[in-house]
């Protein structure tokens, strides 16, 4: 295993698409829920320990092998708004091109047949992390980044936040994002026993509902 396959992974430049998603800042931002580095702390804080936290369970079971297909399923049932669906599954097939194009894998190559237009994200972030020669805790860190660095990214666009204000919240956010990882990567062990329904299911009602107004405007810059 290539610890520095992570890096790649997770590297904003991968060319994933996530840059086209503020991870339900862009909403948040015009509803002033998000004025500044603080509140985007608050933000990133609540989205970590519900969505990312799920994520990256997600993430780390799919690194485990289990079955893509169910784990599709379960991601489904634990993303009640159909925007966000929509959007984790343009996701998933972005990153699919970027995966298969960077770690050849007859899994992948699989899952791409059998979900032509994009599995869920997380499902498919898995399998490129056990293509890449990474474990279920790669694949965890990995999406829980994900789900804090995208929104503090946008912030940045969306409020001409301090780039630097924004990198010192992902700083602080640090210990947290190290309980998530573990605790989705525990999670996805009990999934390879226990079925998906080991899984998480910790809900962001409001991002999801934001989400659902942010599809319908006819000026946006980000995807969701």
């Amino acid at each position: 295993m290539s610890r520095a396959a992570l890096l790649v992974l997770a590297d904003g430049r991968f060319p994933a698409g996530g840059h086209a998603h503020s991870g339900g800042a862009e909403a948040a931002v015009k509803a002033g829920r998000i004025s500044g580095a603080a509140s985007l702390e608050d933000f990133c804080r609540g989205r970590l320990n519900t969505a990312g936290l799920v994520s990256a369970a997600l993430a780390a079971a799919a690194a485990l092998e289990v079955d893509p297909a169910l784990l599709d399923s379960a991601a489904d049932a634990r993303t009640p708004s159909p925007a966000l669906r929509v959007a984790a599954r343009r996701l998933g097939r972005q990153l699919m091109r970027a995966a298969r194009a960077t770690w050849p894998s007859a899994e992948l190559d699989a899952l791409a047949r059998a979900f032509p237009k994009g599995a869920h994200q997380p499902v498919v972030l898995g399998l490129a992390a056990r293509a890449a020669g990474l474990g279920p805790e790669d694949a965890a860190y990995c999406s829980a980044y994900e789900s804090v660095s995208g929104p503090a990214t946008a912030t940045v666009r969306l409020l001409s936040l301090d780039p630097f204000d924004a990198s010192g919240v992902l700083a602080r956010l640090a210990p947290e994002l190290d309980v998530v990882a573990r605790a989705a990567a525990d999670a996805a062990r009990h999934v390879v026993d226990g079925g998906v329904d080991a899984l998480p299911s910790a809900s962001a009602p409001l991002l999801e509902i934001s989400a659902q107004a942010h599809a319908a405007w006819a000026v946006r810059l980000f995807a969701s």
